[in-house]
């Protein structure tokens, strides 16, 4: 299967990329982003684009794909609702057009986070925006759309996170999550779960629609091990 990837110079992004080059049912990755992921793989092709609203240049690259992985995201510290929903939901809308668009039968998973809020009307800014842009997507024709909810994501294999004050949490966490995920099993997952997860709903679907931690973990328990 080839895959769009959107978000590979971020924390998730990398784990999700890791594993897809790993994946055998993988048979192409092709990374969309402003700057370079830095890796180099024969699976991978990446495509610098700057537009992320406007794909027109670069849709034919789209074509054939049987799934499209958003990892795209940013944090809405400091930010106002109409900024933040312009980085989250429009964004993640019209690269989804632009994939239905060139593969009407692949496949959209999107990374949102723990506490969306479906009904949109919540006080929580983030999670009104997180839960438009799941409802948008769901929404859309695709062979299957799924929203991942991860809470914490412990980065594994070499990923770390870009923000300073993160690496040294995720560095107390690490040695930590392995009690976390036996006695509090929907407050941690890893990222190589969010990856092997993702692989999964992409290839073979999901009964549910949008995942939580227990979710994530349950699905990418089902990767075929040889």
């Amino acid at each position: 299967m080839k895959v769009i990837l959107f978000g590979a110079t971020g924390m998730v992004g990398r784990g999700v990329l890791l594993e897809c080059l790993d994946e055998p049912r993988i048979t192409q990755v092709v990374a969309v982003g402003r700057s370079s992921c830095g890796v180099t793989h024969p699976k991978l092709r990446e495509i610098l684009h700057q537009d992320f609203l406007d794909y027109s240049s670069i849709q034919r690259e789209f074509a054939d794909a049987g799934a499209c992985l958003f990892c795209l995201g940013v944090s809405s510290a400091g930010m106002d609702e109409a900024r933040y929903r312009h980085l989250t939901y429009d964004l993640a809308v019209a690269a989804a057009k632009a994939i239905l668009a060139a593969s009407p039968q692949a496949a959209f998973c999107f990374i949102s986070g723990q506490g969306a809020d479906s009904t949109e009307r919540g006080r929580i800014m983030w999670a009104r925006v997180k839960g438009a842009t799941e409802n948008a997507l769901l929404a859309m024709p695709f062979r299957g759309a799924y929203m991942f909810r991860p809470g914490m994501i412990v980065p594994m294999r070499g990923v770390r996170s870009r923000t300073a004050l993160y690496r040294v949490f995720y560095d107390i966490l690490r040695p930590l999550s392995p009690v976390f995920r036996r006695f509090a099993p929907g407050f941690v997952t890893t990222s190589v779960n969010v990856g092997r997860a993702m692989i999964e709903a992409a290839v073979n679907g999901s009964d549910q629609r949008i995942l939580g931690n227990v979710e994530i973990d349950r699905l990418a328990a089902r990767r075929p091990t040889s």
